[in-house]
């Protein structure tokens, strides 16, 4: 049987430290945690079991192994005391069996791109970019559609849309809404992009170094390598969609704390195809996962024993050929998180009301 691995690592110290050791997590304070992980080696979390592909029929088999490393101490520490621990659990996963490699959250944002870490493995090794940016297109999409947003006559933007990731979002983008505006640091960079847009059918398209253009835009898909937040309540406009693919985030906390007109999402949740069991509770409802990791998932029920997304450069044919490979097998986008926590019908019906009472008012007070 096929079969893969899939990195994970603690975002919230103390709340994901309790899900594998509840005692220990629950004595430790936060910062004592951060202490000893330091000297933690790789932990066994789980077997995965019950994936199988709606195409073929095959069953493949994997495992979770945990990198004791938060996001802070992965955006801090030395490069190179990093790639060890990622190292480390990469060679956990060749012990167990694991046939294909995935790097979860910061492991797959660190450094280059999980080059180096495949460099010192025997299997190959996948960050899962070129799905988390399909599903990401894909989940902005969908929550505008539920937003109640038409696409096709909606203004899109893409913030960091020179970086690699970002350049890729906006070709996906670009023959599915009216306008796009491409948002970024170098205005001749952003000329570069436009070009390439332009070649997808996008002939509205509207250049912008400056944060508050997104004030225009009906849905937002940011992805900047920013180390501190990019987006504040001030920039966005009421009833927008915000997908937020960057890691570390470019929407900051304020936004979902201060406007409750807006939706903002991590990109979509993936369903993954049979009776899946992960066997360890990692914040997500049944029988979903993460994009990168339904990447890696999808390599093993190909047989495709490649390090198919490595690096900080993806193709946008890299992006189509994963999804259509993704969607072969059966997994699909089926939901939304925003902040490590998932999005209900219910509290988009609630914004959604939210909005029209905001513009209710706004129509009251300028007949």
């Amino acid at each position: 049987m096929d079969s893969f691995a899939f990195i994970i690592h603690p975002v919230n110290l103390k709340q994901d430290v309790q899900r594998k050791f509840p005692l220990l997590g629950k004595l430790l304070p936060e910062p004592a945690i951060h202490f000893f992980s330091q000297y933690f080696p790789p932990v066994y979390i789980s077997e995965i079991t019950g994936i199988i592909s709606q195409a073929t029929g095959k069953e493949v088999k994997g495992w979770f192994i945990a990198c004791p490393l938060s996001p802070l101490q992965m955006v801090t520490m030395p490069p190179e005391k990093v790639y060890k621990k990622v190292i480390a659990a990469g060679k956990l996963a060749q012990k167990l069996g694991a046939q294909v490699l995935g790097l979860g959250g910061f492991t797959a944002v660190v450094g280059d791109g999980g080059q180096t870490v495949a460099k010192h493995l025997a299997i190959p090794v996948t960050t899962g970019d070129s799905y988390t940016v399909a599903t990401a297109v894909e989940g902005t999409l969908k929550a505008a559609q539920q937003m109640g947003i038409s696409p096709e006559a909606a203004t899109a933007a893409v913030v960091g849309a020179t970086g690699s990731i970002g350049r890729v979002c906006a070709q996906l983008l670009a023959r599915q809404v009216e306008r796009m505006i491409l948002v970024g640091r170098d205005r001749r960079a952003l000329e570069q992009i436009k070009l390439l847009v332009e070649v997808q059918g996008q002939p509205n398209v509207q250049l912008s170094t400056d944060m508050r253009a997104l004030q225009q835009a009906d849905m937002v898909l940011t992805v900047t390598n920013a180390i501190e937040t990019v987006i504040e309540p001030g920039h966005l406009k009421s009833g927008s969609v915000v997908c937020d693919v960057a890691r570390p985030r470019d929407v900051s906390r304020q936004v979902v704390e201060q406007r409750d007109d807006v939706l903002v999402i991590e990109g979509g949740m993936v369903k993954v195809p049979g009776p899946v069991n992960f066997n360890f509770n990692f914040g997500f409802p049944s029988g979903m996962a993460f994009a990168c990791m339904a990447e890696t998932i999808t390599l093993a029920l190909e047989g495709r024993k490649e390090s198919f997304t490595l690096g900080k450069n993806i193709s946008l044919t890299q992006v189509q050929t994963m999804a259509e490979m993704a969607s072969r097998h059966g997994f699909s986008v089926s939901g939304f998180r925003s902040f490590e926590r998932a999005i209900t019908d219910e509290s988009i019906t609630e914004i959604k009301e939210r909005v029209h009472r905001k513009q209710a008012r706004l129509n009251w007070a300028n007949p």
